[in-house]
């Protein structure tokens, strides 16, 4: 991992210890937002497994507030395989979230950023992002982080009783 630290941040590997917290941001995220198709809120068994599961070049990231002597999470990200049959191999799929009340801070593209990082060293060659097509803020970071507009997929879920469209963005490494 780079020298993931900033004045308002220190990034590195999540741990299960910080599966209580990543669990709070997410599922603040599936019972409030469309930032996630889940409709069901994660129990803290599900949150240990989902860290458990990923390592290597899949393992999430954590930013942690360096003020807070606890380490206090403040968002994640990591990187998922786009799709399971094996000529996809080579590209993934991005997840970033930041905890509400830090949004707008510059923390979701330091965790992409850093996930980008994390996906080139790894030999991943093309990185995907499914953002809801209501999401502003989520397009416009990644647009900020070299991903471009690559299709929209029509009322492809629904939440909250509205159809939702998908933005696929992408970006090459």
């Amino acid at each position: 991992m780079s020298d993931g630290r900033t004045d308002t941040v220190t990034l590195r590997l999540a741990s299960l210890g910080d599966a209580e917290q990543i669990r709070q941001i997410y599922n603040y995220e599936v019972s409030n937002t469309t930032a996630t198709f889940d409709l069901v809120p994660r129990s803290l068994r599900e949150q240990q497994q989902w860290i458990s599961d990923r390592s290597g070049a899949f393992a999430a990231i954590v930013a942690v507030d360096p003020t807070d002597e606890l380490g206090e999470v403040v968002g994640f990200g990591s990187l998922s395989p786009y799709k399971e049959r094996a000529a996809y191999r080579t590209s993934v799929e991005d997840s970033v979230y930041v905890r509400r009340d830090r949004g707008g801070q510059g923390i979701g593209k330091l965790l992409l950023t850093e996930l980008l990082r994390v996906g080139a060293v790894s030999g991943f060659h093309a990185v995907f992002a499914r953002i809801s097509g209501s999401s502003a803020a989520s397009i416009g970071l990644h647009r900020s982080c070299g991903f471009e507009l690559v299709g929209i997929e029509r009322e492809v879920g629904r939440k909250f009783n509205k159809w939702l469209d998908v933005a696929l963005m992408q970006a090459l490494l």
